[in-house]
């Protein structure tokens, strides 16, 4: 699948990412185990000398200003009134002047102490294995990332960082974001620098020994789109958010004129919060968002106040979903939604994170489609897309085959049960991904590569049973989207059980090492990997300079629930 509107370069050709530098070996100039504060210039590259280094010496302040606004806010909020009003404060009369300047210097000094001790027993190191944080003063805590376990970085800037110019990383991990590593705050040139430096380790890129030890630049990216603000503001408006206000006027108007009283309005005073809330997450959190390909991962930046740049390496995307709101259709708007390991559905802002796409175009959603599927296993993939995104019609086929764009549907003996979305519910098999499509109104397409697939389940209730139809559930890592094939012949359920099972088991055997950048080991014919094309992230180029060295299996094997034992 090639990106429309693209160049057709691989972002990585030409490129020497290390400039013939060793970003994993060496140390800087300082004697073994001594802390260096990162506001000093000190490289930010991986040793093995047991170096640590410290945060940002303001970082405290950008961590704990709200204590210093909760103060200020409890002795301010009187002297303010009492100044408003033309009054003397009563902190400053009968003597008391002295012991209120006391009580603040000593909360002020309290302040400062903890700022200070918080700031010394923050430190960091990197060394060419792991990432590792020690914090806190009276609970110590340490935390450490293996770096080719490293599911993705993001440098994050909430504004007042953003004032002063600093940025805080956040490691993910594969355990869905309950254990993520956060390093905050550095400079943001140095943030930059340790996040290149420490994709390209978990890529697995080394270069020759005896190079001098310098930093590693960031990798160079090619913006594959941009979203402007007013769409973002047309997709807000257009979204569920508006729906539920339309809803509450009209619940307003009608209890106003039922009861004849002011409980109407009532009900729309919560409700203006929860509407202005959404509106409000939606624009701050789709404002300015860019999406790029570089030899690290896919690169997507948004935010408003606070700014976010994630890197998700390639193959860390497990699932994909496509959705279409029935207001969106008007404007021919999608959003894509992913699961990435180490993501997860708790973590902090989960729904910005694991947004691909916020709002886009048909041709936008081919080209993030190609980043994170870049061998659509299939010689016509607009056509086997556009059919799982806007297709409702039933058809007759029962092999699966989406070579012609064509999805097998639920059978007609359901209409009776799903009238609305029986001639939408389907799935189309490609040769490297289950595609399931679902719903009328709400349209859904999920897209699992078959190496992603961990699980596989059949259900059937007593209703589909009688019907003998079940729905087959893929299992990923977990995130937003929750692939199901929704009522589909049983017999054709059990077969597409088995077949995916299969499928999944094979892709793994020949799937690309974690390492992406690494060359796979010589292998035999029957066990080479297919070629893929397209412009992805995985497209990588071999260099003289860089070692290859083995490759790593990724995650165990699928497991095959009991065909039987998997049915309710």
């Amino acid at each position: 699948m090639t990106i429309p509107g693209s160049t057709g370069q691989d972002p990585l050709h030409g490129r020497d990412p290390l400039h013939g530098r060793d970003p994993l070996q060496g140390r800087g100039p300082d004697a073994p185990g001594e802390v260096v504060p990162a506001s000093q210039g000190v490289p930010l590259t991986p040793d093995t000398t047991g170096t640590w280094h410290r945060v940002h010496p303001i970082s405290p302040l950008v961590r704990g200003w709200i204590a210093l606004a909760a103060i200020a806010y409890f002795f301010g909020r009187d002297w303010f009134e009492a100044v408003f009003r033309g009054d003397e404060f009563w902190g400053l009369t009968g003597g008391r002047a002295l012991w209120t300047v006391l009580i603040v210097a000593v909360v002020v000094l309290l302040l400062v102490a903890g700022f200070f001790l918080s700031w010394w027993y923050t430190r960091y190191q990197v060394t060419d294995g792991h990432v590792r944080v020690n914090s806190g003063v009276l609970f110590r805590q340490h935390r450490q990332a293996r770096l080719d376990r490293v599911q993705a970085i993001d440098v994050i800037q909430p504004l007042l960082a953003r004032i002063f110019g600093l940025a805080e990383l956040k490691f993910e991990v594969a355990d869905a974001g309950e254990s993520a590593v956060r390093l905050a705050y550095l400079p943001l040139a140095s943030a930059q620098e340790l996040r290149a430096t420490i994709l390209a380790r978990a890529a697995g890129l080394t270069s020759e020994p005896g190079h001098a030890q310098e930093p590693v630049p960031e990798a160079p990216e090619q913006q594959i789109l941009a979203v402007p603000g007013s769409r973002i503001v047309g997709a807000a408006l257009l979204s569920g958010t508006t729906v539920f206000l339309v809803i509450m006027l009209i619940a307003a108007g009608l209890s106003t004129f039922v009861f004849d009283a002011a409980f109407g309005p009532a009900l729309l005073v919560p409700a203006a919060f929860g509407v202005a809330a959404g509106y409000w997450s939606t624009f701050s959190t789709g404002y300015n968002f860019r999406a790029a390909v570089s030899p690290d991962g896919i690169r997507m930046r948004y935010g408003l106040l606070e700014t976010r740049a994630q890197t998700v390496p390639p193959g860390r995307v497990q699932a994909v979903e496509i959705t279409q709101s029935p207001l969106w259709r008007f404007k021919g708007w999608y959003r894509i939604r992913i699961n990435v390991a180490g993501y997860g559905v708790s973590t902090e802002n989960a729904g910005a994170r694991t947004t691909l796409l916020p709002v886009g175009t048909q041709q936008e959603v081919m080209q993030m489609l190609a980043l994170v599927l870049p061998d659509p296993g299939t010689e016509d993939p607009f056509t086997v897309f556009t059919a799982g995104l806007d297709g409702i019609a039933a058809t007759d086929q029962n092999d699966g085959d989406a070579s012609d764009g064509r999805f097998v549907t639920s059978p007609r003996r359901v209409r009776w049960l799903s009238w609305l979305t029986w001639r939408r519910n389907g799935f189309a098999v490609t040769g490297t991904a289950l595609l399931a499509r679902s719903g009328r109104l709400w349209r859904s397409l999920a897209v699992v590569p078959h190496e992603r697939t961990q699980s596989i389940a059949l259900h059937q209730g007593p209703v589909a049973r009688r019907l003998r139809v079940a729905d087959l559930r893929l299992h990923t890592t977990t995130g937003p989207v929750t692939p199901v094939v929704y009522q589909i012949d049983a017999d054709t359920a059990r077969r597409l059980f088995d077949e995916q099972a299969a499928r999944a088991a094979a892709a793994r055997r020949r799937s690309l090492p974690e390492r992406w950048l690494e060359a796979r080991p010589e292998s035999t014919p029957e066990s080479a990997p297919e070629p893929s094309s397209g412009a992805g992230p995985q497209a990588a180029t071999e260099r003289p300079d860089v070692k290859h060295g083995p490759q790593q299996p990724e995650g165990p094997q699928p497991e095959q629930e009991s065909r039987h034992g998997g049915q309710h």
